[in-house]
């Protein structure tokens, strides 16, 4: 009969961590990247009265399992620049410095689901509690980004400032008109760059010629922002408005030879200006791209680029999808300054909360394997979003209910064994 308190006793307190655990699962139903903990029962074995199972007695209950459950939580829109939330397996991989890490060591490897990222007065992309998110930083020199290289701290150009870059190439996405006459002319301005970033208006004219499907293409500049030297070209079309002509370049399908004479003895000159007209040059039998066209329809431009650009500051960063992190610059340009890192786990179920909703390995963890998203069986990052608790309110309740009732049953078990108590130390009297 000891045993009724015994088990009793023990499903009090497993049944009370069981409502702990739920409570905390409740509680943070609007914390990011959180994710809930189940409870998982164990009974003790019981005393063995004879050689026979059939009159073995159990000794109530262990105290439960609560491992982390790491199912996907719900993923919803912030508009955050700097938010992120992975749609899939994986982890935000964060290294807690000597300041905020309660490690004997010097730093330490963490990992989280909260992507609700900002950037400190240094420039290094944290976590709302201060970790150093990881993942991969453009290399300057190669002008690239090497998902080969070991991972380190990401540092945003804080403050920075992109010099001018003068323009190179130039481009435009056309029609001319194939019912055009002889002399007609299509002028297509382009805005370019000097060397120091000034603008200037480039203007590319097309002149039908008496032959059919031919034109001629002439480039200028007004006098005050330099001399034009450009020996006219002419293109061709054939009779279903395909263009025909393909210039060796360099590159392939392109026109050279434009040389800008600046008025301003201050910038620099442009030698080679090139002229692109195919987006892809034919191939046999693949018959290219061209960026030009001759059809009846009105001579219009689509679309111009070119690939100069003014001086700028940086004026934000955000994180954009897959990962990238992305600075912005006061000229409209966007550059992918380094690339957020995922680590997959094979046995989640083993990290070890450490608060803040970040995890760090546990002696029984599987080492890791870090990439990027998308690939190796990584999730993606999806950008201005967070994933919320994978808590449900309606399942969590239904739990708190089970476990309050098996609170209430042993407690009348206790109250009946001692009720029973009372009987059997009565006999003697």
């Amino acid at each position: 009969m000891l045993n009724s308190f015994v088990s009793a006793l023990s499903a009090l307190r497993a049944n009370g961590t069981a409502v702990d655990a739920v409570g905390n699962n409740l509680a943070n139903l609007g914390t990011v990247g959180f994710k809930k903990s189940a409870v998982h029962f164990r009974d003790v074995v019981g005393d063995v009265m004879s050689g026979s199972g059939a009159t073995q007695v159990g000794s109530g209950v262990s105290a439960p399992f609560t491992p982390k459950q790491f199912n996907q939580g719900s993923i919803q829109t912030t508009g955050g620049h700097l938010d992120a939330a992975i749609q899939g397996e994986g982890f935000f991989i964060l290294r807690a410095s000597a300041a905020n890490s309660t490690s004997a060591s010097v730093s330490r490897r963490m990992y989280t689901r909260a992507g609700n990222f900002r950037v400190d007065s240094s420039g290094f992309l944290i976590s709302q509690t201060g970790e150093r998110v990881q993942g991969w930083s453009l290399n300057t020199s190669l002008n690239a980004i090497s998902t080969s290289d070991p991972i380190g701290d990401i540092v945003v150009p804080v403050g920075s400032s992109r010099p001018a870059r003068a323009t190179t190439n130039i481009q435009a996405d056309l029609n001319l008109d194939g019912s055009a006459t002889a002399g007609t002319v299509f002028a297509v301005p382009i805005e370019i760059y000097d060397s120091l970033g000034n603008p200037h208006v480039l203007t590319v004219s097309y002149t039908k010629t008496a032959n059919p499907g031919e034109w001629d293409i002439n480039a200028t500049m007004p006098a005050d922002s330099g001399t034009v030297t450009f020996t006219p070209a002419q293109i061709t079309f054939d009779a279903n408005g395909v263009l025909q002509t393909v210039p060796t370049g360099p590159p392939a399908g392109s026109l050279n030879g434009i040389a800008i004479d600046f008025a301003n003895p201050a910038v620099n000159d442009i030698a080679d200006l090139t002229y692109s007209i195919w987006n892809t040059v034919p191939n046999p039998p693949d018959p290219g791209v061209p960026r030009i066209t001759q059809y009846s329809q009105p001579s219009a431009a689509s679309s111009v680029s070119q690939d100069g650009a003014p001086a700028a500051q940086l004026v934000g960063v955000s994180v954009g999808d897959g990962g990238k992190v992305l600075a912005q610059y006061s000229n409209g340009s966007r550059v992918e300054v380094a690339r957020l890192a995922l680590a997959t786990v094979r046995n989640p179920d083993t990290l070890i909360a450490t608060g803040s909703n970040n995890f760090v390995i546990g002696a029984e963890t599987a080492t890791p394997t870090i990439g990027e998203a998308n690939t190796g069986g990584r999730g993606a990052i999806v950008s201005k979003s967070l994933e919320y608790s994978n808590t449900d309110i309606a399942e969590e309740f239904t739990k708190l209910i089970i476990f309050q009732r098996g609170y209430q049953a042993n407690a009348r078990v206790i109250t009946t064994t001692d009720e029973i108590s009372q009987e059997t130390i009565n006999l003697k009297r």
